[in-house]
């Protein structure tokens, strides 16, 4: 079994685009063309690699090919941009051209909320980078790097992804905030377990189990509350802050507030989410650059 390195990578920027029409375009190739180069592909591997659906997706092993070829672009764009700052420098040229590597991340949404685009703006700053960022909750941001979609990740996980290295962040620790006139209508009688199975919570969306994992802590039927669901990370904050329910909300959306008196903490325990970085095993500039970055802003924000 042999795997044409071309046609890989063409897997990967036809899972990227969505469909094998907008893949054609971004490779100034037919559309048959490009069909026939997948279909090669799975003739060669022996194996079906692409779920033809609107948008299309990999197979488990389409998702082996797609971060061949991904590995493979950003291999060669960082020797491309040598070869291109050695030349430049022979030539005295001065500064080099602008040569901007795209990094798909996958992160969390209170992380992207807070600190991790710190780390961004600062790997932009001093690299030429564009960041293709993938949103979603960290206990399955790692799903996405399985699967090839992104090349590094903030994730809850810490064994490594197959082909990964993984390394500590921190933790990022969540309080149960409420605004004092929701305190005064639904937990007048006390914060006990009855009063939290009965008041409404916010949840980020229907994968999120922070506020799920709380009610369990203070004995309360997680099944009762009536939940609202913001899917935005500032959102999320801001409908604590204004009453719709209580949730949980780290340091950074929570001091603003609970200084201007405009939320009060509930009573119960707080909760820990450690947080990891894992990222592709390769010997990139570009990604231990990132990595060290996440790294710094991590230490800054995070416990």
């Amino acid at each position: 079994m042999s795997v044409t390195l071309e046609f890989a990578r063409t897997l990967a920027i036809v899972t990227a685009e969505g469909t094998i029409e907008a893949a054609a375009r971004a490779l100034h190739l037919t559309p048959s063309a490009v069909s026939q180069r997948i279909r090669t592909l799975e003739e060669q591997v022996g194996r079906v690699l692409l779920v033809r659906t609107k948008p299309v997706r990999p197979t488990s092993a389409g998702a082996a090919i797609v971060r061949l070829g991904r590995q493979l672009d950003l291999l060669e764009r960082e020797a491309l941009g040598a070869l291109g700052d050695a030349r430049d420098e022979e030539a005295g040229a001065g500064e080099a051209d602008w040569r901007p590597t795209s990094m798909p991340l996958a992160v969390n949404a209170d992380s992207l909320g807070t600190w991790f685009l710190t780390a961004l703006v600062r790997a932009a700053q001093r690299h030429p980078l564009v960041f293709d960022l993938h949103r979603d909750d960290q206990d399955f941001t790692a799903e996405l790097l399985e699967s090839g979609t992104v090349m590094a990740a903030v994730t809850s996980r810490a064994r490594p992804v197959s082909g990964c290295v993984v390394r500590p962040l921190g933790v990022m620790r969540y309080e149960p905030f409420a605004t004092p006139a929701f305190v005064a209508t639904w937990f007048a009688a006390g914060q006990d377990a009855g009063a939290f199975s009965r008041a409404p919570v916010v949840d980020y969306d229907r994968r999120d189990d922070l506020q799920t994992e709380f009610l369990r802590s203070r004995g309360a039927d997680e099944s009762l509350p009536p939940r609202h669901y913001v899917p935005s990370s500032a959102d999320f904050a801001t409908a604590v802050a204004l009453g719709l329910g209580w949730a949980l909300l780290p340091p950074q959306q929570s001091a603003v507030p609970l200084g201007e008196g405009r939320i009060v903490r509930l009573d119960g325990p707080a909760m820990s989410v450690p947080l990891f970085w894992q990222q592709w095993n390769l010997r990139s500039p570009l990604l231990a650059a990132i990595a060290e970055e996440v790294a710094r802003a991590a230490s800054e924000a995070l416990a």
